[in-house]
């Protein structure tokens, strides 16, 4: 059995309600939420398709927003949960922001950053290194992305991105 603290799987619930809103617009199903002092200050889900935006990730819209509500971009003293673990992209942002902490739940053994192929989240010659926890409430965030793959597989071909689990 996996190690929680205490509230992972209550924030992580958060961040699934974003990803099934993410799913319902037709965007890839991954939710996003940053909490500081016991309180979220941030939730977002995918927009990619919506906004014609490579970088309308849901961990990137969430930092957007936090770093809004904290008056910084320094986002020290803040965790992320999010649904899938981050791509490069989103790793990155994640250490530029000085994010504490990232809970995330399904591994992607394709593109995650985040112990899956690589870590950039806590790479020891980057300037900053987040805690990261993987696999809260897996088998749920993993099936919201096999049951919207599997569903986009009937009407067309898309790459889909190989979710461990």
């Amino acid at each position: 059995m996996t190690f929680h603290r205490a509230g992972d799987v209550q924030w992580m619930q958060l961040a699934l309600d974003e990803a099934r809103l993410a799913a319902a617009a037709g965007e890839v199903p991954v939710g996003a939420i940053v909490v500081r002092d016991g309180e979220v200050i941030a939730r977002a889900h995918n927009r990619t398709v919506r906004d014609q935006d490579p970088t309308g990730h849901a961990e990137t819209r969430a930092l957007r927003d936090a770093s809004r509500v904290a008056g910084s971009w320094r986002l020290n003293g803040c965790t992320m949960y999010v649904t899938l673990e981050p791509c490069a992209m989103c790793a990155g942002a994640v250490v530029l922001s000085r994010i504490d902490r990232v809970v995330f739940g399904a591994w992607d053994d394709r593109a995650g950053m985040g112990g899956s192929v690589a870590d950039i989240l806590r790479h020891p010659r980057l300037n900053h290194q987040a805690e990261v926890q993987g696999g809260v409430c897996e088998e749920e965030a993993a099936g919201l992305l096999r049951d919207f793959f599997a569903v986009r597989r009937g009407r067309e071909f898309v790459d889909t991105p190989r979710v461990s689990g």
